[in-house]
């Protein structure tokens, strides 16, 4: 999609590709490489053993997901310093955002999600996901009918009860007996009311005050006529 844009776009920029090597058991090193020359895209692999760091600190049959991702994204975030990268550009989806939505809010008390721009805490990268308005069914159907190669993640992927696979199940449920409901969320995420809500840095509740020039609600009829 980034090769098509390059060329349409009414701006001019620059495509490398960037990989991680988190050093998973069985990872197929050759695959992304191979394919990145076939399409001769620029590209590196970073090679970091996050995998040990992630297996010696989380407990056995704990989710790594956390920790993992903030490995990886602290990763990322260098080496796109390192090499004068203005954008990073990551593959989530609309699934993803609306997902990543309900388990801030179920598990951290939080509603916020994964915006398709973002800077980061330091303000040193600007995140893109194009595929934030896509949704996971027709990527995976265009990746099928592209025969894209898929590198499976052996960490995270293949684990029981994963938060965001439970919450997956959820919405897919939801879309079954409602089609369409995953669509209405993703909208309400960017029709946001913050005085509907409670979040007083958001929203000046304690300023509150009534406007004693509003039209009263109940007026006097003998005046009207």
């Amino acid at each position: 999609m980034l090769l098509h844009l390059q060329k349409v776009a009414p701006i001019s920029f620059e495509i490398v590709a960037v990989n991680m090597d988190q050093k998973q058991p069985g990872f197929p090193e050759d695959v992304l490489p191979a394919y990145l020359k076939a399409l001769g895209v620029a590209y590196h692999i970073v090679e970091k053993d996050t995998y040990s760091v992630v297996k010696e600190l989380i407990p056995e049959g704990k989710t790594t997901c956390s920790l993992c991702s903030r490995l990886r994204r602290g990763t990322l975030y260098t080496f796109a310093d390192e090499i004068g990268a203005t954008k990073m550009a990551l593959g989530h989806h609309r699934d993803d955002i609306v997902e990543t939505f309900f388990l801030n809010m179920f598990f951290n008390g939080s509603l916020k999600a994964m915006p398709p721009k973002l800077l980061s805490d330091d303000g040193r990268n600007v995140v893109i996901r194009p595929l934030a308005y896509c949704n996971e069914k027709d990527i995976q159907a265009y990746s099928d009918l592209q025969q894209f190669p898929i590198i499976p993640c052996n960490l995270c992927g293949s684990q029981e009860n994963l938060q965001r696979q439970v919450v997956k199940d959820m919405l897919q449920e939801w879309d079954r007996k409602t089609p369409g409901r995953t669509e209405s969320i993703f909208r309400s995420l960017q029709n946001v009311n913050p005085s509907q809500l409670a979040d007083r840095n958001l929203f000046d509740f304690a300023s509150l005050k009534m406007d004693e020039t509003a039209t009263p609600r109940f007026v006097n009829l003998l005046n009207l006529s």
